[in-house]
């Protein structure tokens, strides 16, 4: 079966840390491009941050930058998203996508035709 598994989330008071993970299933990562997303209750799905297939490249939305990190292991065919400062806004379920490019709105980066999308793993920030 051909899907993206993400894990890592959780509830984190403010100021914490999460790594989260998207790990792929029945494919490589190797040749996509990987964006995570998230989505809070009653809004819109945003994009938070991209990384193109070498690694090279990324793309972070202002809302995170300087606080989230996106990296990717190839060798381990997963893509990481590393979450320092985490504030109570932060709160979201957090999905990874897969497809051949990304586009910048706005300053948030959205996959082009994406391939795959994962389930989403839950993230709360709360005392």
């Amino acid at each position: 079966q051909l899907r993206l598994v993400e894990s890592g989330g959780g509830l984190v008071q403010p100021g914490g840390s999460l790594r989260l993970s998207c790990t792929a299933s029945g494919f490589t990562l190797d040749t996509y491009v990987i964006g995570w997303f998230r989505q809070a209750p009653g809004k819109e799905r945003e994009g938070v941050v991209c990384i193109s297939s070498d690694g090279g490249t990324r793309n972070t939305a202002d809302a995170v930058k300087g606080r989230f990190t996106i990296s990717r292991d190839n060798a381990k065919n997963t893509v990481y998203l590393q979450m320092n400062n985490l504030k109570p806004d932060d709160t979201a379920v957090y999905f990874c996508a897969a497809g051949t490019g990304w586009k910048t709105v706005q300053g948030a980066c959205v996959i082009l035709d994406p391939d795959y999308w994962g389930q989403g793993t839950p993230v709360t920030v709360s005392l």
